[in-house]
């Protein structure tokens, strides 16, 4: 992989960037609503970095976010992190509707990254990023976001 020239956009994540999406940060995803089409931005948790220039993540299978992305697949992925704020524009494509082996009815979709941009406002950094807490059963939790992970990386 070659480094981008001066005033050239990135179309692959740096390695500090693929561990921190593999980290589990608070992720936005923004999408085009499929009727209206306003811009839309969502939290999404399920989100693997799986090379350089591709990103899966899943939603629920019925997700207003799934019909956006089938109204238009391209999309934006916003990451807070690394003293700034990434974004990631792509297209994207849904591998499955329903994922094996997956106790809940989840889609799984790849994005084929097009720019890394860094979008932070110029002369400031990010000194804290947001943090989660997810508020259903421990044990479940990490029962289901293994089993996702999982299918994600198939």
């Amino acid at each position: 992989m070659s480094m981008p020239k001066k005033g050239e956009v990135p179309t692959v994540l740096n390695e500090e960037q693929m561990e921190l999406i593999n980290g589990e940060p608070l992720i936005l995803l923004g999408t085009l609503d499929a009727d209206t089409q306003t811009p839309v931005i969502n939290a999404i948790s399920w989100v693997k970095a799986i090379s350089p220039d591709k990103i899966r993540f899943s939603v629920t299978s019925s997700a207003r976010t799934l019909t956006n992305i089938k109204g238009n697949p391209r999309i934006t992925i916003c990451l807070i992190g690394l003293e700034t704020v990434y974004s990631i524009t792509g297209e994207c494509r849904i591998l499955s509707e329903k994922m094996e082996g997956v106790a809940m009815p989840l889609s799984k979709i790849e994005v084929d990254i097009t720019g890394v941009y860094d979008s932070m406002f110029w002369g400031s950094k990010i000194v804290q990023v947001p943090v989660f807490e997810k508020t259903y059963d421990p044990v479940k939790a990490k029962a289901l976001d293994e089993e996702v992970y999982k299918a994600l990386e198939k």
